[in-house]
């Protein structure tokens, strides 16, 4: 992914960019529940969003903290869906709102 490919209009999905197949170490923390902080891996990351697996339900709406272990800054993410996954586990669709993320893979 180049800079040319993630800008454009407002009305830009991210759901429909360009993915890279990483699977990124990071380190989990919800901003609205008071549960424990996990570390574990975002998935099928874009510069916009990104799939995190975790071991916590989330609900739509609900805000994380997401600081990826590889260096970058932490990142404010908004989940945009949770489904139940093998292992007891959960996929959850995070979008990043405020700012696009260069991963470092």
């Amino acid at each position: 992914m180049n800079d040319a490919q993630h800008s454009g209009p407002k009305d830009f999905d991210a759901r429909h960019e360009e993915r890279l197949p990483a699977s990124i170490s990071i380190y989990l923390v919800s901003l609205e529940k008071s549960r424990a902080s996990e570390r574990t891996s975002a998935e099928n990351v874009s510069y916009h969003g990104a799939l995190v697996i975790s071991k916590w339900s989330w609900q739509s709406g609900e805000e994380s903290i997401i600081t990826p272990l590889t260096g970058e800054p932490p990142i404010v993410g908004t989940v945009i869906y949770c489904l139940p996954r093998e292992g007891d586990c959960f996929s959850v669709g995070m979008e990043f709102p405020d700012r696009t993320v260069k991963w470092a893979t």
